[in-house]
């Protein structure tokens, strides 16, 4: 074969990926209904035993446990049983249905080729809707994200994919059960893509957009299609004084998240240190829930009536000050014994309590207001995600007007906790499992740069040998590394569109855009200064 036609194969790979992409994006079609059944399934199991163990009732209607009364014997009791449940499902059943899902889901992205064991899929739900179900202060996203992660991997097992293609379809399933459980399509694409997919590719954001866009169709026949909280903006009336307060709303929020975060991992170090297996860390968890029940009986569960009350206005003052400190404290210390549960909906009433704290001393705008803002930007700094933190809020409550102020909070938030907290509550998880994550994304130097601006130029043609490795001189940096990588070779004859040799690259080329980078990045100057000073030298006359 010659180089010439080598090169022309090679160009046709470019368009490999097209086809491809329309069969994930075909799977992925089915994964997101199913994503949507699994959240519905999964709030239906919630409600069913919650009604069981705090009303003694058969019923799936989603309730919270503080909404009646009960014996103190029973708020105290019922979170330690789950506990122990949780813990003896964990042990005897699956280890990965411990936490709160999404590092999880991470994890098996990161090392695990995307593969999620079927039982886990089974597991996740039931374990999650004992321990929310029994007052733990969980959310149900995390189980969701993880059960439609499951079944989207599962899924892609049963087809000839490759690693990525799985990935693809888990997120797909992940971000389909988390849209149909907020009816938040773009915020669940947004959580996806900062969080889930490690790259913004057309390969895996068109899957992941359409298992979004059926799994959303599909709540609308199972939920409706309603928000999820929905907020009356009529009357919104924006000032530059709002505008400068919802800085002071990020920066709290930020403060908050920093030290929910810190909580989280201190508890965890501190289960660690239990002399006791671990099997037993969620029924301990659950008796400081259960304490904190005692205290605040609304802060159990996951809330949905309370993150109403605040993003409506109509919570009171004790409630706000017992949610911001009785839920804060149970979630952050009940999370670290590696109970089953999510950590959105508690960030949505946490953030949406100290909102609602601080409208009462900043500027007046609609009932809720500084509590979505509050809310924004909790979840800009604890997930460290902020655009999502902008969109779920609006997704939440349809109140659009809000968005500029939204915006201002969570990036302030998420600003703060980067300068003050080296990882977020899901990469420091991460960490602790001996594995390094980025979250930043920038541009690959490799791809900015040719062949033909590194390459070592011949000064007459050649022809290329048929074994002859060959690269194009239009190829970029970034082609010509992966064909290194597939092949082990670490030099190529370099052809122009002819089939001609041109010239040769080696790996040692391939640091020019690398160093390139280092000099974009790290060679500071002063650009105006310098070119005043130089034409004042050269002017006429100067220096006379």
């Amino acid at each position: 074969m010659s180089g010439a036609t080598r090169v022309r194969q090679a160009a046709l790979g470019d368009f490999a990926v097209r086809p491809r992409m329309l069969l994930i994006t075909a799977l992925a079609l089915p994964i997101g209904a199913l994503g949507a059944l699994a959240a519905w399934a999964l709030l239906r199991l919630i409600g069913l035993t919650t009604n069981l163990v705090f009303f003694w009732r058969w019923d799936t209607t989603l309730v919270a446990p503080g909404s009646g009364p009960h014996p103190w014997w029973l708020i105290l009791g019922a979170p330690i049983v789950g506990g122990l449940i949780v813990g003896m499902m964990a042990r005897y059943g699956s280890e990965k249905i411990r936490g709160h899902g999404m590092p999880e889901a991470i994890e098996a992205i990161l090392i695990g080729g995307s593969i999620v064991q079927p039982k886990v899929a089974a597991l996740k739900p039931i374990s999650a809707a004992v321990s929310i179900g029994t007052g733990g202060p969980f959310g149900a996203e995390g189980p969701i994200i993880m059960t439609g992660g499951a079944l989207g991997s599962m899924l892609a097992q049963l087809v000839h994919l490759s690693a990525d293609e799985r990935k693809t379809l888990l997120v797909a399933g992940a971000a389909a059960g988390m849209a149909a459980t907020f009816n938040s399509p773009l915020a669940a694409i947004l959580l996806a893509v900062e969080l889930l997919l490690f790259e913004w590719r057309p390969r895996s954001f068109v899957p992941t957009v359409a298992a979004v866009a059926v799994g959303t169709v599909v709540r609308g026949f199972l939920l409706g299609d309603a928000p999820v909280f929905p907020v009356d903006a009529t009357g919104l009336h924006l000032t530059p004084a709002i505008e400068v307060f919802a800085v002071a709303a990020g920066l709290t929020g930020g403060l908050l998240a920093i030290a929910a975060t810190w909580l989280v991992y201190r508890a965890e170090d501190a289960f660690q240190k239990l002399p006791v297996h671990w099997m037993w860390w969620p029924a301990i968890g659950g008796l400081i829930i259960g304490l904190g029940g005692l205290v605040e009986p609304r802060a159990l569960g996951v809330g949905y009536d309370v993150i109403d009350e605040l993003l409506t206005g109509r919570a009171t003052l004790s409630l706000i000050l017992g949610i911001l400190v009785v839920k804060t404290l149970i979630w952050s210390l009940s999370l670290g014994s590696g109970t089953s549960g999510g950590v959105l909906a508690p960030v949505f009433m946490i953030g949406g309590a100290l909102g609602a704290l601080e409208g009462t001393i900043f500027p007046a705008a609609i009932p809720g207001f500084w509590a979505m803002c509050g809310l924004a930007a909790v979840v800009g700094g604890v997930m460290r995600s902020p655009l999502t933190g902008v969109v779920f809020t609006l997704e939440l409550t349809h109140a659009w007007g809000a968005l500029l102020p939204l915006v201002i909070a969570s990036t302030s938030a998420y600003a703060l906790s980067v300068l003050l907290l080296k990882r977020s509550v899901l990469t420091e998880k991460i960490a602790r499992r001996n594995l390094h994550l980025t979250r930043e994304y920038s541009t690959d130097p490799l791809e900015t740069f040719f062949v033909r601006e590194v390459m070592t130029p011949l000064s007459h043609p050649a022809s290329a040998t048929a074994d002859a490795e060959c690269v194009r001189s239009s190829d970029t940096l970034r082609a010509v590394a992966y064909r290194f990588a597939e092949t082990g070779k670490s030099s190529a004859a370099v052809v122009d569109e002819t089939g001609a040799v041109i010239g040769r690259i080696d790996v040692q080329d391939l640091l020019h855009a690398r160093r390139h980078d280092l000099t974009e990045e790290h060679r500071r100057s002063r650009i105006l200064l310098a070119a005043r000073s130089r034409n004042g030298r050269n002017a006429p006359g100067a220096g006379a």
